[in-house]
Parts: C-alpha cells; structure tokens; sequence
C-alpha cells in the first residue's frame, strides 16, 4: 500500500526518560493513572503483573524495563497507555503521557539501528516535527518479542 505524504499520521506522545515517544492513537484505549499492580509469578522482569481495568484482566509492561532502561520509582506523572494489538489489551507503564499530536507522513523516516536506549527491533520510524524528535514504536513487534504477553496458564480454566 502506498503512503500518502500528505495525511497525518494522530499519535499519543509519551516519556521515557529524556526521549519522546509516539504510538498511533488507533491502537490506544486510555491513559491510566498508576494503581495497583498484581504481580504474576513467573512471567519477564519487565511484566510488572496485572490490573482490573473496568472489569478486564490486563497484563502490565513497564517500558523502561522492556527496553533496558534505569528503572525509577514511580510518581504522579507516570501513566499506564492501556493498547489493544492483535486483540490482546495491554497496559504500557511510561514516565508520562504528553498529548496528541498529527504527525506528517512525509515527517516520518525509517528507524536508524540504534536510537538511544531502544532496540531498533522496536522502532517503526523517527519523525522531525519541529525541534522534537519522536520515536514511533511497533507495538507489535513490542509486545510479540520473547513471548512479552505469555502468561503462565492457570490450572482449572
């Protein structure tokens, strides 16, 4: 399919330590406030456990962990992205969550193989929107490497 260099490309901005990153908003059901976290024995370091959101169970990532990043304490500006690929909800930990923003088409650049502490695996594209320089994320390739969403399978379902 051919891109058009012309549309925008609505994307949720998020942090994680001093880079910016952006997730196209189609994939993205809301942006949580921290809470409770239940953890899941077994699973990746960087699977921090599960939350009730509204009745559904949701794994939780912690990005900075997934990425190999300086783990902080969380605050009052750290969020939960709560994402939808391949039917699976999942909810992304970030430093914070910016805004929303149209990024050009025509801004967007293939991802160079490393972009500061993230994989390039992980990385979409780089968009130049102004002085910002916004990493976009392949969720899918995210969330699918090394089995991210596996839970260990509860006996009796």
């Amino acid at each position: 399919m051919q891109k058009d260099e012309n549309a925008n490309c609505k994307a949720i901005v998020f942090q994680l330590q001093d880079e910016e990153f952006a997730i196209p908003v189609e994939f993205v059901g809301g942006i949580e406030r921290m809470m409770h976290i239940t953890r899941v024995p077994q699973t990746a370091s960087f699977v921090k456990g599960v939350i009730n959101l509204r009745g559904v169970v949701t794994p939780i990532i912690d990005l900075r962990s997934r990425f190999g990043m300086e783990q902080l304490d969380y605050n009052n500006a750290t969020r939960i992205i709560i994402v939808t690929v391949d039917n699976k909800e999942v909810g992304l930990i970030v430093d914070q969550a910016n805004d929303v923003m149209d990024i050009p088409q025509s801004s967007i650049e293939s991802a160079p193989n490393v972009i500061g502490s993230v994989n390039a695996d992980y990385i979409e594209g780089v968009a130049k929107t102004g002085d910002r320089l916004l990493i976009l994320l392949d969720l899918q390739r995210v969330l699918s490497a090394d089995n991210a969403l596996q839970t260990p399978e509860v006996e009796g379902q």
